[in-house]
C-alpha cells in the first residue's frame, strides 16, 4: 500500500478495490448492456439475433487455426511466436542453466514491459526483424521489436545480466532509445511514442514504490513471481489473484486517468447513463492491458507447476478487434453517422459504450461457441475463445471490409489504452 492509500477512508478503499475487480467490470458493463438492449443508449444498440452468425464465424476462424481445438491462451506469447517459433527457442537456450524460478522471473521481465508497450501502433508503422528481414506490423510488430530490445539488454541496467528488466533501466528510457529500438523515423511513425516512453519511466518508478511485489537490488518485474508464489495455496493460484496483484503493482503508471482521493484508477472511465448514487457509481472499469498482461503471466506460472484456477472470472478484452467483430457482423449497430465519422478519445461515451458492450457480448459469444462445439468453460475457457477466436476473427473481417484492416471506429490513442 502506498503512502497516499494509507490515508483513504473505508468507503474510498472499498470503492477502489471494487473498481479493480473483474466483478465490477462485468457488473458495470452489464448495466450499459441492459440499457443497450432496451435501446436507451445514445450511440449503440444490440442485435442479439446476430449472435449465432457471429459464433459461426468465430468457429470457422478457430477451426482453421486450431482444427483439433488445442487452443493456447490469448497472450503476448502468441505474438512472440509469429512467423517462426525460433525466437522463443533461442530465448529458452539463453536461459539454460538458470533455476526454474529465475527462468520465470526472466519471462516476467520480458512480457510485462512488452505488454505495456502494446497499445495501437497505427497503420503506418512497421518493424523489420534484423535476423530474418521479415516485416511485422501492429501488435506482432510491437511484440517482436520489444522482444529484440529485451534480448539485447535494452531493459537491463546491468550489462552482465542482459536478460532482465529493472527499475533503473526503465526509468532511464528515452524517446531516442525507444525510437532506435522500434525503428521509428519520420517515414515510419509510431503512434503515441511519447506516451510509451513516459509509461516505461512511470513503470520503473512503480517498481521502486512496491518492494513487497518487485523486490530490491534492483527492483524488477520478475519479482512479482515470488509475490505470487506466496499467494498460492496447495499449488493452486486463482487468475483473479494474479490480476489483483497486477493492478496493485501497476496502478500508478497510468497518467491522466480518473482518481479517487488521488489514487489513480487506471483503465476506468465515466459514463453519464449510469445512475449517480454515490462514490464511483458512474465509473466503468475495463483494465484491458492489465487483464491481457494477466493472461500473459499465466503460462510462466504454469511452468512452475502452479494450477491456475478461475480463468473465466476475468473478462474478454474490450479492444478494437473484439469490438470491431461485434460491429462489423451486426451484433452491434451504431445509431448515428458521427460514431464512424469522427475520431474518438478513450474517455468519450462512444468508446466507453463500445467497450462495455464488447465485454458482455464476448461472454455471450463464448457461451454460443461452446454450445455449438459441445464444450464447456473448463475445456474452452474465455481466454481460449479469444485466441481461437474472436480477436483473429475481428482482424479478419476488418481486412475484408476496409483498406489496411483499420477498425470500424477511429480511435485517438495516446499509446497507453488500446
Amino acid at each position: 500500500m502506498t503512502i497516499r492509500e494509507i490515508h483513504l477512508s473505508t468507503r474510498e478503499q472499498e470503492t477502489i478495490a471494487y473498481l479493480r475487480s473483474p466483478q465490477a467490470i462485468r457488473e458495470r458493463c452489464g448495466q450499459l448492456f441492459g440499457l443497450a438492449c432496451d435501446d436507451r443508449l445514445q450511440h449503440f444498440r444490440c442485435h442479439l439475433s446476430q449472435l449465432d452468425r457471429v459464433a459461426d464465424y468465430v468457429i470457422e476462424v478457430t477451426q482453421t487455426q486450431y482444427p483439433d481445438l488445442e487452443i493456447p491462451f490469448h497472450s503476448r506469447w502468441r505474438h512472440f511466436e509469429v512467423g517462426d517459433d525460433f525466437r522463443l527457442t533461442q530465448f529458452e537456450q539463453q536461459l539454460t542453466g538458470l533455476s526454474s524460478l529465475e527462468i520465470a522471473r526472466a519471462k516476467f521481465d520480458l512480457v510485462i514491459p512488452s505488454v505495456l508497450l502494446d497499445a495501437g501502433a497505427g497503420t503506418q508503422w512497421q518493424y523489420v526483424e534484423p535476423q530474418t528481414g521479415q516485416v511485422f506490423r501492429r501488435s506482432e510488430g510491437l511484440a517482436i521489436a520489444s522482444f529484440d530490445w529485451f534480448t539485447q539488454g535494452g531493459f537491463s541496467s546491468d550489462r552482465t545480466q542482459p536478460l532482465q528488466a529493472d527499475a533503473i533501466a526503465l526509468m532511464g528510457c528515452s524517446e531516442a532509445m525507444l525510437s532506435q529500438a522500434f525503428q521509428v523515423t519520420v517515414d515510419n511513425p509510431l503512434i503515441g511514442l511519447t506516451g510509451r516512453v513516459a509509461l516505461m519511466q512511470r513503470f520503473g518508478r512503480a517498481l521502486c514504490d512496491r518492494p513487497e511485489l518487485f523486490g530490491t537490488n534492483p527492483p524488477r518485474p520478475g519479482g512479482m513471481v515470488d509475490a505470487l508464489l506466496q499467494q498460492a495455496d496447495g499449488g493452486k493460484l486463482s487468475a483473479s489473484a494474479v490480476f489483483t496483484t497486477v493492478l496493485t503493482g501497476l496502478g500508478e503508471i497510468w497518467a491522466g486517468r480518473l482518481q479517487i482521493a488521488q489514487v489513480n484508477l487506471g483503465d476506468v472511465w465515466r459514463h453519464g447513463a449510469l445512475p449517480d448514487t454515490g462514490l464511483g457509481t458512474q465509473l466503468v472499469p475495463f483494465h484491458k492491458l492489465s487483464q491481457w498482461l494477466t493472461y500473459s503471466l499465466l503460462e510462466p506460472l504454469q511452468e512452475l507447476g502452479l494450477e491456475i484456477t478461475g480463468l473465466d472470472q476475468l473478462t474478454g478484452l474490450p479492444e478494437y478487434r473484439n469490438g470491431g467483430l461485434c460491429l462489423d457482423l451486426g451484433l452491434l449497430q451504431d445509431k448515428h453517422p458521427q460514431v464512424r465519422g469522427n475520431r474518438h478519445p478513450p474517455q468519450s461515451d462512444v468508446i466507453v459504450e463500445w467497450r462495455a458492450l464488447t465485454v458482455i457480448l464476448l461472454d455471450r459469444i463464448a457461451e454460443t461457441v461452446r454450445r455449438q462445439l459441445n464444450q464447456d468453460a473448463v475445456s474452452l475457457p474465455l481466454v481460449k475463445v479469444l485466441q481461437g477466436g474472436t480477436w483473429t476473427a475481428g482482424r479478419q473481417i476488418a481486412a475484408t471490409l476496409r483498406p489496411n484492416g483499420v477498425p470500424p471506429i477511429e480511435l485517438a490513442s495516446d499509446g497507453t489504452v488500446f
